[in-house]
């Protein structure tokens, strides 16, 4: 094993409840008293705190620091999940955005000054991506596909049509067919080329009346770019179609390519991905809608309007809107990470950005490609697709190397997704990654590729070196322990082998 593809050994750590650690005295803090108390001993205060651990300040703040350290994030290191784009979150982002925490709605000024901020930053949204109208107020992904579908539906009941079906290419994202569903469509799989990725002669096999519209994922999820999508929006335009694109990966062509020239109708965006916003843990995100002028009448309510006087204020009175998708403003901060994020780089360095988290994956699949599988060889942007075909005649999987990859001190890439690719294993290494670090992630790879070869079964029980180790995966989901019983331990958790 070379000196740059060693295992990062960390203790195995069972770290208690707090209350493990609580005893009678140790927080000698009284606690206050209501402030219309006259007597608090009439109040019978004890009865009313909450049973909570008796422990002192340095206990608290160790055990809670104990437990981040066991979380593993963008700031440790590299954290290749393809179609996820986990790049680093610049600060500046983060220190701007904590000025807006205390704003409330009610706040005229500060409001007219953030609605002013959205505003950019709807501007600069409809210039990357070449669409007429843009709506903020989703907070996540999945969140802005739900709304882009329902607006394409409120715009097919205007029509009178009957269309009630939505296409979805197999290698476009998971989420896509339950945002069609819960939006009131049936969906329909249509596979992609031996090339990985739609033809036009394919999908004209699938439209009829029905068709409401396509969900395609553009770079798709083997990284690979729709070359005849022109093609298609053409087909479906003519058929009474809409294009809807799933913008997760639109890291892989800012600055480059426009999804409204490419002829789409309604697209989200993931800020908490492509404009270096943190996500991860359930949130913040940010989901944007953009549409064509056709569809701006159906986005969600309020929309964002200017007067004269350049003061900014919300226009509720739409009455073909879909309604309201979100409390306020959507996740202000996110919006506000975001906005500095583009003010940062300007048009020039978005596009480096892309440029770089092409290379990036492209060196990498370079490299890796020499001992993993390959599945396709067609031309790649920003992230790639292996499988574990060659280590699998070894008896070691997909799930074996990932985890495996955690003893390296890596969080694993994205696995066994997309289905069309068996044993899948989806890198995106983003644009934020130096040099050394990819090659010590090549490093590690190929390592465990040689495992596989001269060890295998190591790597079936890694990992041993992480503060939790490899987990008993049929066991745990057998013998479900959903919560923690009062006065039980850890200590002989049958889970960990």
């Amino acid at each position: 094993m070379s000196d740059r593809a060693t295992i990062t050994r960390f203790p195995e750590i069972r770290e208690p409840l707090l209350r493990a650690r609580s005893a009678a005295g140790k927080n000698t803090r009284p606690c206050p008293a209501p402030f219309d108390a006259a007597d608090p001993a009439d109040l019978d205060i004890a009865e009313k705190l909450p049973d909570i651990p008796d422990v002192s300040e340095v206990e608290t703040v160790r055990h809670f620091t104990r437990l981040s350290r066991l979380n593993y994030g963008i700031d440790h290191g590299m954290y290749p999940l393809g179609s996820c784009t986990m790049k680093y979150n610049p600060k500046i982002s983060e220190e701007l955005a904590r000025r807006f925490q205390a704003v409330h709605p009610a706040d005229t000024r500060a409001m007219n000054t953030v609605l002013g901020y959205c505003a950019l930053l709807q501007g600069y949204l409809r210039e990357i991506c070449g669409m007429d109208a843009c709506c903020l107020w989703p907070a996540a992904g999945a969140h802005g596909e739900l709304t882009g579908m329902m607006t394409i539906k409120k715009a097919v009941e205007r029509s009178g049509g009957a269309r009630t079906k939505v296409l979805i290419p197999d290698t476009a994202h998971g989420t896509n067919p339950a945002s069609c569903t819960i939006a009131g469509f049936t969906t329909e799989n249509i596979p992609s080329g031996k090339q990985g990725y739609l033809s036009a002669s394919t999908l004209r096999e699938h439209l009829d009346g029905h068709v409401a519209a396509l969900m395609i994922t553009n770079p798709n999820t083997l990284g690979i770019f729709e070359r005849e999508i022109q093609e298609i929006a053409r087909l479906l335009h003519d058929n009474g179609s809409y294009l809807y694109m799933d913008g997760a990966n639109l890291n892989a062509i800012l600055g480059i390519a426009r999804p409204g020239d490419m002829g789409v109708d309604c697209m989200h965006i993931n800020l908490h991905k492509t404009f270096g916003t943190p996500h991860g843990g359930g949130g913040p995100g940010s989901g944007p809608v953009l549409v064509t002028k056709e569809l701006e009448r159906f986005l969600p309510s309020p929309v964002i309007v200017c007067d004269d006087s350049g003061n900014h204020s919300l226009n509720w009175d739409r009455p073909d809107s879909i309604g309201m998708v979100h409390s306020c403003l959507g996740n202000v901060n996110v919006l506000i990470r975001a906005l500095v994020y583009l003010l940062s780089l300007g048009g020039e360095g978005l596009r480096e950005v892309s440029l770089r988290a092409g290379l990036n994956a492209n060196y990498l699949k370079s490299r890796l490609s020499r001992c993993f599988d390959l599945p396709l060889d067609t031309p790649t942007l920003h992230e790639f697709v292996l499988s574990d075909r060659y280590q699998k005649e070894h008896g070691v999987t997909t799930m074996d190397m990932a985890k495996a990859l955690m003893e390296f001190g890596f969080h694993p890439p994205t696995v066994y997704f997309p289905l069309v690719v068996p044993g899948a294993i989806m890198v995106e290494p983003t644009e934020t990654e130096s040099l050394e670090e990819l090659d010590r992630f090549a490093q590690a790879m190929e390592t465990i590729a040689a495992m596989s070869r001269e060890n295998p079964q190591t790597l079936h029980e890694t990992p041993q070196a992480c503060p939790v180790k490899r987990v008993d995966e049929v066991w745990a989901a057998r013998n479900l322990v959903l919560t923690w019983g009062a006065g039980e331990s850890n200590e002989e958790d049958p889970v960990s082998k």
